[in-house]
C-alpha cells in the first residue's frame, strides 16, 4: 500500500471553491477545518493508544508523531487563519467525531494502529491528493503547498508503519475494518466539506466514550527496578543509590547519574500522552506546547539511552523500570505468588499481566498539577546542578556528555515558560487558586531537597564499599566501563558541586 492515494485522480473539470454566494469565503475554509479536526483526532488516536507500543524505538516514532501530528494541524489552522472571516476553531460535522471515535474504539492496539495508520491516513492523503489534483494550481498554490508538506509527513509515518507491520504481522480485525469503512463513507471519504447541523457539531475524539488509556506504559526491557542479575530480587538499597550519595563530589557519579537518569525520562511522554487525553478542554496552543514538550522528553530518554550504549551498558542489563514501578512490582509479585512462578519468570509476562488495568481519568485539578510538578519543581529545580554538570563534563573534554546536557538545558528552559504560560489556565479550570504557584513551588523544591539529603545521609550510612558485595561492584563496574571509554580529565581535580536536589 502506498501513502499516495490508490490511483491518480481522473482529468475532469476543476473544482471551483467560490460561487455566487461565497463573498469571501471560499469551500477551502470548510475543508481545511474538516481536515484539521481529522489531524487532530489522529494526534488524539495516537496518544490513547500510544502507551501499548512496547520497544523503545517505537515508543521514540510514537513520540514524535504526536509532535509531527501537531504540526500538520498547525499548518492548517494557520491556513484557515489567512482566509477572511476563517476561524480554525469553527465547529465541524458530528460525522466526523463518529469516525474518529469508530477507529479509536478497536478491539485491540493492533487494530488502533492499523485504523490509525493504515485505514484512516489512507483516506486523509487521498483526500488530499484528489483536492490538490482538482483544484486552481495558481489561485490555491499556498494550501496545496501545506497539503504537499503535510504529505511529507504522512510518508514518513507510513514508513515506520510499514516496518511495524513487517515485525509484527497483524490482520485487521474485519468487523472492526467494516466499521471504519463505514463511517468514512458517511464522511465521503473526506473529500468535501460536511454541513453542521445545529446541535450536532463534534467534540473531540473520544471525550464522549468510555475509552480509557492503559494504566502501564508497555515495556520489552525488563522493568525491575536496576536489578543486579537475573534472579535477584529487587533490592532494598540498588546502585543509583551510590550515585545519588556521591552526586556531589564525584564528578564521575554524575556522569553515570545523568545517563541514566535522561534514560529514565523516557518515563515521561507516556505519561504526557494522557495529559493531551484528558487535557481535551484546553485550547490549542496548549496541546501543541505540550507535544513539543512530550517530544522534547522522549529524545531525553533517547540522549541517556545512546549515552549508556556509548560506554557499553545496553538497555537489557540495565533495564528500564517505571516511575510507577512500586505499582507494577505490587501486581507482578502478586501473579508470581498466586501462579506459583519465579519473579523472574513473572517479570517476562510482564505485558500480558499489566495490559488489563487502565488508567483512570486525569481530573483537572490532576493536570494542574502535573504541570506544575513536572515544570516548576522537577526541571526548574535541577537548573542548578545541570549547568554545574555541563561546565564539568566541558572542562573534562567529554564534549558529548556536555551537550547532552546544553540541549536537555535548552529545551527545558522552554518547558518551564510553558508552566508559566499555562498554570494559570490550568488553575482556572480546576478551580484552584493558583496565584502563588511560585512561592508554592520554592517550598516545594526546598522539601525534597531536605528529603534528598536525608535519603544520602541515610545510604551513607547504611552502603557498604566493600569489594564483593554486590551493589557496590555493580555501581565500580559502570563507573570502571565509563572510564576505560573516555576518562574525564577532570576526575580528580573537578570541585564539589550542588547536591542531587531530589
Amino acid at each position: 500500500m502506498s501513502t499516495l492515494a490508490a490511483d491518480p485522480a481522473p482529468a475532469g473539470k476543476r473544482s471551483v471553491l467560490v460561487d455566487v454566494g461565497s463573498r469571501q469565503k471560499p469551500r477551502t475554509v470548510d475543508q481545511l477545518n474538516d481536515w484539521q479536526y481529522i489531524e487532530a483526532s489522529i494526534m488524539r488516536l495516537i496518544c490513547a493508544w500510544g502507551r501499548d507500543v512496547a520497544e523503545w524505538n517505537d515508543k521514540s516514532v510514537i513520540h514524535r508523531h504526536v509532535w509531527d501530528q501537531a504540526e500538520c494541524v498547525r499548518r492548517l489552522r494557520d491556513r484557515v487563519g489567512q482566509f477572511p472571516g476563517g476561524k480554525a476553531d469553527s465547529p465541524v460535522s458530528e460525522r466526523l467525531e463518529r469516525l474518529v471515535n469508530t477507529v479509536l474504539l478497536a478491539p485491540s492496539a493492533n487494530d488502533a494502529l492499523d485504523g490509525i495508520y493504515e485505514i484512516l491516513t489512507k483516506a486523509l492523503v487521498g483526500a488530499y491528493a484528489d483536492y490538490s489534483s482538482r483544484v486552481h494550481p495558481v489561485h490555491d498554490a499556498p494550501t496545496i503547498a501545506i497539503l504537499h508538506e503535510i504529505n511529507q509527513i504522512k510518508s514518513q509515518e507510513w514508513l515506520w508503519y510499514r516496518d511495524y507491520r513487517r515485525r509484527h504481522p497483524h490482520a485487521t480485525d474485519a468487523a472492526y475494518r467494516a466499521r471504519v469503512e463505514a463511517a468514512l463513507a458517511d464522511c465521503g471519504r473526506l473529500g468535501a466539506p460536511l454541513p453542521v447541523e445545529e446541535g450536532k457539531e463534534a467534540v473531540p475524539a473520544g471525550v464522549r466514550t468510555d475509552f480509557r488509556l492503559s494504566k502501564f506504559s508497555a515495556r520489552t526491557f525488563s522493568s525491575k527496578s536496576f536489578r543486579l542479575s537475573a534472579g535477584d530480587k529487587r533490592p532494598t538499597y540498588s546502585f543509583m543509590d551510590y550515585v545519588h550519595t556521591d552526586f556531589s563530589t564525584s564528578v564521575e557519579a554524575r556522569r553515570l547519574f545523568w545517563a541514566v537518569g535522561y534514560m529514565m525520562e523516557k518515563n515521561i511522554p507516556d505519561i504526557q500522552l494522557q495529559w493531551i487525553y484528558d487535557g481535551h478542554y484546553m485550547p490549542w496552543q496548549w496541546h501543541h506546547d505540550v507535544a513539543r514538550h512530550l517530544w522534547d522528553e522522549s529524545r531525553h530518554g533517547d540522549s541517556g539511552c545512546s549515552r549508556l550504549q556509548d560506554f557499553g551498558i545496553q538497555l537489557e542489563e540495565i533495564g528500564f523500570p517505571g516511575y510507577d514501578q512500586g505499582d507494577r512490582d505490587e501486581l507482578i509479585y502478586a501473579y508470581a505468588k498466586e501462579k506459583g512462578v519465579s519473579i523472574e519468570e513473572a517479570y517476562s509476562r510482564q505485558m500480558d499481566i499489566l495490559a488489563p488495568y487502565r488508567a483512570a481519568p486525569m481530573s483537572k485539578a490532576d493536570i494542574y498539577e502535573a504541570v506544575f510538578n513536572i515544570g516548576m519543581i522537577a526541571e526548574t529545580g535541577y537548573f542548578t546542578a545541570k549547568h554545574e554538570s555541563y561546565a564539568d563534563f566541558r572542562d573534562g573534554r567529554d564534549l558529548e556528555s556536555a551537550e547532552m546536557m546544553l540541549f536537555d538545558i535548552i529545551d527545558e528552559t522552554a518547558h518551564v515558560q510553558y508552566a508559566h504560560n499555562w498554570l494559570p489556565l490550568l488553575a482556572k479550570h480546576a478551580g484552584i487558586d493558583g496565584s502563588n504557584y511560585r512561592e508554592r513551588a520554592v517550598k516545594v523544591r526546598e522539601d525534597y531537597q531536605a528529603k534528598a539529603n536525608e535519603r544520602v545521609e541515610e545510604c551513607a550510612r547504611a552502603l557498604r564499599r566493600v569489594p564483593g558485595d554486590p551493589l557496590f561492584d555493580q555501581y565500580q563496574g559502570y563507573l570502571e566501563r565509563f572510564r576505560s571509554k573516555l576518562p574525564l580529565e577532570n576526575a580528580a581535580t573537578c570541585p564539589p558541586r550542588s547536591p542531587r536536589p531530589m
